[in-house]
């Protein structure tokens, strides 16, 4: 299963994009493209930990890719951007 979070990732959507991005950990996908995500709130840092906490119990590694300026700001804001690898790609 491939899983792309695609609109808005805020506190409303947060449980249903976690479920689903869970469920392509679990399938094997390493990589997750944010480049449809609209608009985020802080849920969607949590997210991005709860997920690379999953690949890592499946010894295995996630990156993220084309997160947008906001989530990168978040994540930096409570440092823990060191713990979601991210490059941009177009």
């Amino acid at each position: 299963m491939s899983y792309k979070p695609e609109g808005v990732l805020k506190v409303a959507d947060a449980s249903l994009a976690l479920a689903a991005g869970l469920k392509a950990i679990e399938g094997g996908q390493h990589i997750i493209d944010f480049s449809g995500v609209t608009a985020i709130d802080s849920s969607a840092v949590a997210v991005l930990i709860a997920w690379q906490r999953a690949a890592q119990a499946r010894s295995t590694t996630l990156s993220f890719i084309n997160i947008p300026k906001s989530l990168q700001s978040l994540s930096a804001l409570y440092d823990v951007d060191t713990l979601l690898p991210s490059e941009t790609k177009t």
